[in-house]
């Protein structure tokens, strides 16, 4: 097995869990079916939702599929996964713009941690697209090798 196609296949994971995730945590209770939500709001949740998921097999396809191009096709499609994580950064730096916030007090509560007498909250989303957004890099970094 090479570094190219294991890095093709942690880029398939990558992307499929990237889709999958987004349509199990933003189609439940905290995000598109939440009564709390403006429906206005919550229909853009799912149209978001259902672009997440058709890129996440648009990259598939670009990794799995047979044909010429492979590299160009790797390269391709870990931009495209790139992609909702900036715009989750974006979205991060910008929320004072907005007015938006990172977690809802009726969805996915931050985690809390205890450091020297000191409660810290770590929202999960930043942490998830930190990770990811890591992985990617290293997925690149591997595939070049």
């Amino acid at each position: 097995m090479t570094h190219a196609s294991i890095a093709r296949g942690l880029l398939a994971l990558l992307c499929g869990l990237q889709g999958l995730g987004t349509l199990v945590i933003d189609l439940g209770p905290s995000h598109a079916t939440n009564p709390e939500w403006l429906r206005h709001a919550r229909f853009h949740v799912v149209w978001q939702v259902i672009n997440s998921a058709l890129l996440s097999i648009v990259e598939l396809v670009l990794i799995l599929g047979a044909g010429p191009l492979r590299e160009e096709r790797f390269y391709l499609a870990a931009i495209l996964a790139s992609v909702p994580m900036l715009g989750f950064f974006a979205a991060l730096i910008g929320r004072k713009l907005y007015g938006g916030a990172l977690s809802d007090p009726n969805g996915i509560k931050p985690a809390r941690i205890a450091i020297f007498g000191s409660e810290i909250r770590i929202d999960m989303s930043l942490v998830a697209e930190t990770v990811a957004f890591l992985m990617l890099v290293a997925m690149v970094l591997l595939f070049r090798h």
